[in-house]
């Protein structure tokens, strides 16, 4: 009669256990998983707000997007957000070139060539004018610059050409790839925009 009582007490002791031992189960693995977002958001990825118009049709002020920063060599055609020093803020641009490529533009054939290849227009909103603004060191004849982008640098441009503070402009120049922030890979908003950001130049 006494280990009846016992088997019964304890059972009844297990019944309110266990769904406290669910709930601590559960809270503990919710932790883990934001534990492991932010690791994630603090080594591999970042989120940022696009400001300004120099990257549209692509990209639009307020844009939301996701970086990634993990083991990331800044390659042609890849969209990167970067410091710039000579505005004195982050930016968004478009990777053009890198360590070693020969950049020539030609604003009056509308044209942009690395290393005597043509990349394409398709994405530009309007012809391409050349401005006073832009670094005149370059400038190798009425309407045409070329640059050979030095080692560890980048030349970049946003895809709003006649928008856009970039390499060609003296204040921000090429950028180093130590200044890179991190490689554009998904916009998060606006929602129907939502989706995985491809490179292409």
């Amino acid at each position: 009669m006494i280990d009846n009582e016992n088997n019964i007490n304890e059972l009844e002791e297990e019944k309110r256990t266990k769904p406290l031992d669910n709930v601590l189960d559960w809270l503990e693995s919710f932790a883990f998983a934001i534990f492991v977002v932010i690791l994630i958001f603090t080594f591999v990825l970042r989120t940022v707000v696009v400001k300004g118009e120099s990257m549209s049709p692509n990209f639009h002020d307020k844009d939301r997007l996701i970086i990634s920063h993990f083991n990331l060599t800044p390659e042609k055609g890849d969209i990167l957000v970067m410091n710039s020093y000579g505005l004195h803020e982050t930016i968004i641009k478009r990777c053009i070139g890198t360590e070693g490529d020969k950049i020539k533009i030609d604003y009056n054939k509308n044209s942009v060539e690395v290393n005597g290849e043509i990349i394409s227009n398709e994405y530009l909103g309007e012809p391409m004018i050349d401005k006073a603004t832009y670094n005149q060191e370059y400038c190798v004849s009425s309407g045409v610059y070329e640059y050979i982008v030095p080692e560890g640098m980048i030349f970049v441009m946003g895809d709003n050409r006649n928008g856009s503070s970039d390499s060609r402009s003296s204040f921000v120049g090429f950028i180093s790839e130590e200044d890179v922030l991190g490689k554009v890979v998904f916009r998060i908003y606006p929602f129907s925009e939502l989706g995985r950001i491809e490179s292409f130049i």
